[in-house]
């Protein structure tokens, strides 16, 4: 695995972490990129990748939260 996969990885990881430890965690592109200092599209393929997984699901006000609802 590269160090690039490995960052990827980890970023993914402390995402999942943290919905894992906020129940109803709900949170915007925007909201996302200011609280971990990540720029557009470092958060936009990270919350892709979560989506793509089943993890998180996009709400129609564009906020993702976890796809088990909890």
């Amino acid at each position: 695995m590269s160090s690039v996969d490995t960052h990827v990885a980890d970023w993914l990881m402390l995402i999942r972490a943290e919905y894992l430890e906020i129940p109803g965690l709900s949170l915007t592109k925007q909201q996302v990129e200011r609280l971990w200092g990540l720029d557009a599209v470092t958060s936009g393929t990270l919350l892709a990748a979560l989506v793509d997984v089943t993890f998180l699901r996009r709400t129609v006000r564009d906020a993702y939260v976890r796809v088990d609802g909890v």
